[in-house]
Formats: structure tokens, C-alpha cells, sequence
């Protein structure tokens, strides 16, 4: 009787713990199935946003050749697009809005993937290149190549491309003191960019009217009178720099943890920020050579990207279709849709310009700092 009264207990103990066991391993089940289905889910909305984005910016690509003083079909600009001879198309297509509407979506690429690339190695909203300075110095440049040295074309654009590459290193060099911070990147190049931005209003003061003209267009960011030479450049700079900026999209996504987890987790974090940065920059660079500094592209390209797409994968590929799209966009609003012509870089500031004021207000309210 007394065996039996203790095995009992022992039973209904291990049949305890069966149960026990039974219902940790139900839980873990679900939770993992729970994590599966989420990523699903986000990888389905990934890629639903990036074909959407796609295929509006083709939408808009083909409008832009249809439409102007002189409209023409469908099948015209395919027809030009495939190299055939359409009277008047030919030419109006061809030379004149082709060239302009490949180099919307290009620049555009550039500024959207440089800008985030920025955004999220410095893990700071405000630290994309035309808030950094990197903007102003080639148009600084730019500014005294055509007023003082009365360079034009190509020449200015190489005085753009390497003052902008220099601005990124003096800026970087500035705040590497104990480690690269964003907060203290930021600042300095907000300082550098005033002082640029003192310089070509110097420069521009003593210009004679036809070189502040010529200078103004340029510093606007205007896609007007685009040639096929000034689209060559932004795109060999795509297909060479892209490459380097998408094989670094890991190593970005773990910078975000900070250096110290960044190290730990096996990424040289410092060889990473300086091929990054000379991409980012390269690409920022040639695209302002072709088009000048087209205002707040890079800057809201990236957090465009991340409320549509969401938190899943790297932020690079949907912010360079979103900035694409809004030069595009704005580029035909700019040229349709307002009564007058008005250039691209003037209708991205007047989108830009209203959200950074929102993002100092929010960031402020939130008793955080930049």
C-alpha cells in the first residue's frame, strides 16, 4: 500500500512535467511561427512597395517624354526610344526630352542613395550631404569656376566633383576626433556649409550678369538644357559606385548598433565609413555636376522610404527609386503643372523645406537632440 502511495505522487510528477514540457515547446512554436509569418509579411510588403515604385516611375518616365508644347502618342516615343526616325519626334524626343528625363531618374538615384547611406551610417536624419555641406562645397565651387575662371560645361563639373569630395573628407576629418558621432558630424558640417554658402554669395556679388545667370541656374539645380554629355558621367558613376555601396548594406545595418557592437559582430568599422562615405560622396558629387545641388532630395528620400516600405532589409534600393521618383515628378510639375516654369530644385525646396522644419520641431518636442 505504501509503495503504491509513493509512486503515485512520482507519477503525477513526471506526467507534470511531460505537460509542462509539452506546453513550453507549444509556446516556442508559436512564437517562432509568429516571427516567420511577420518577416514574410514585411519581405511581401518590401517587395510590393519596390515594384509599385518601379512602375510609377516608368508611368512618369513616359509622360515626360509625351507631353510639352508638342504631345505625341505612345507609340512615338517608343518608336525614338528604339531608335527609329519619327519626324518631329526625333528630334523634340530624342535631343531634347530623352536626355532630360534620363538624367531626372539618375541624379535621383544618386542623391536618394547617397543621402541614405549617410542617414543611416550616422544614424541621424539631419546628416545627409546637403545639410553636411557636401552640397554646398561643389556649388561653391562651381560658383567661382564659372564667375572668376569662366570655365563652362565639363570643367565645371569636375571643379563640382572634387570640391565635394573634399568637403566630405575636411568634414569627416573635423569631427573623427574619439570616433566618428553623428550629432558632432552634423554640427561641423552645418558649420562648413554656412561658410561655403558666405563664399558663393562672395563670389556671385562681383558677377557680371550673364555668369550670375549662368551661375544661378546652376546652383538651383535645373535639368534644363540637358545633353546626352552630361548624363554619361551620373551614369557610369551608378553602375560603379552602386555596387560598392549594396555589397556594404550589412555591414551598414549593423553599424546602426553602434562601433563598439559593430567590431564585436565582426565589421571593420572604419574601413567600412570610409569606402561608404567616398561612394555616397561620389555619387552625390557627379550627380550635382550634371544637375546642380537639386535641394532636400537626399535628405527626404530615406525617411520617405522607411514609412512606406517599413522596418525590413537595407533602406538603400527603396530610397534611390524615391529619389528618382521625386526629381522626376517634381521636374514635370515644375515644367507643367504651375502656370511657369519653374527649375526642379525649386519645387523639391519648397517639399523639402516645411519637413525639416518638422523634423527640428518633433525632434525638440521629443527632448532629444540632433
Amino acid at each position: 500500500m505504501s509503495g503504491t502511495d509513493l509512486r503515485g505522487p512520482t507519477r503525477a510528477s513526471s506526467s507534470s512535467g511531460s505537460s509542462a514540457s509539452a506546453s513550453s515547446s507549444t509556446s516556442v512554436d508559436a512564437i517562432v511561427d509568429a516571427v516567420v509569418r511577420g518577416r514574410r509579411h514585411r519581405g511581401r510588403r518590401r517587395r510590393t512597395v519596390i515594384g509599385l515604385l518601379v512602375g510609377v516611375l516608368v508611368v512618369v518616365f513616359v509622360l515626360s517624354l509625351m507631353i510639352g508644347r508638342t504631345f505625341y502618342g505612345p507609340g512615338d516615343v517608343l518608336g525614338v526610344v528604339l531608335g527609329q526616325e519619327v519626324p518631329g519626334a526625333s528630334f523634340t524626343v530624342g535631343r531634347l526630352r530623352l536626355p532630360r528625363a534620363v538624367l531626372a531618374i539618375a541624379a535621383g538615384l544618386c542623391f536618394g542613395l547617397g543621402g541614405v547611406t549617410f542617414q543611416t551610417m550616422l544614424r541621424n536624419p539631419l546628416a545627409s550631404p546637403d545639410i553636411i555641406g557636401i552640397s554646398s562645397g561643389a556649388s561653391a565651387a562651381a560658383a567661382f569656376a564659372i564667375v572668376t575662371l569662366s570655365l563652362t560645361g565639363p570643367q565645371v563639373s569636375a571643379f563640382a566633383i572634387v570640391a565635394g569630395l573634399a568637403v566630405a573628407v575636411l568634414v569627416y576629418l573635423l569631427s573623427r576626433r574619439g570616433g566618428v558621432v553623428g550629432t558632432r558630424l552634423v554640427l561641423i558640417g552645418i558649420g562648413v556649409a554656412a561658410m561655403l554658402d558666405s563664399l558663393t554669395a562672395y563670389v556671385l556679388s562681383g558677377a557680371s550678369q550673364w555668369d550670375l545667370q549662368e551661375a544661378t541656374r546652376w546652383l538651383t539645380g535645373s535639368l534644363n538644357g540637358t545633353s546626352w554629355s552630361q548624363v554619361g558621367p551620373v551614369l557610369v558613376a551608378l553602375v560603379v559606385l552602386t555596387p560598392v555601396l549594396l555589397s556594404r548594406s550589412r555591414d551598414l545595418a549593423v553599424s546602426q548598433l553602434g562601433d563598439d557592437t559593430a567590431s564585436a559582430l565582426g565589421v571593420r568599422v572604419d574601413r567600412t565609413r570610409l569606402v561608404v562615405i567616398v561612394a555616397a560622396v561620389g555619387l552625390i558629387s557627379f550627380a550635382t555636376a550634371a544637375c546642380g545641388p537639386i535641394a532636400f532630395v537626399a535628405f527626404l528620400s530615406g525617411p520617405i522610404a522607411a514609412r512606406i516600405v517599413g522596418p525590413n532589409g537595407s533602406p538603400l534600393v527603396p530610397s534611390a527609386l524615391v529619389g528618382a521618383l521625386l526629381v522626376s515628378v517634381a521636374d514635370v510639375v515644375g515644367q507643367y503643372a504651375l502656370g511657369t516654369k519653374f527649375p526642379v530644385g525649386v519645387v523639391t525646396g519648397v517639399l523639402g523645406a516645411p519637413y525639416l522644419i518638422y523634423l527640428l520641431v518633433r525632434t525638440n518636442r521629443a527632448g532629444g537632440s540632433l
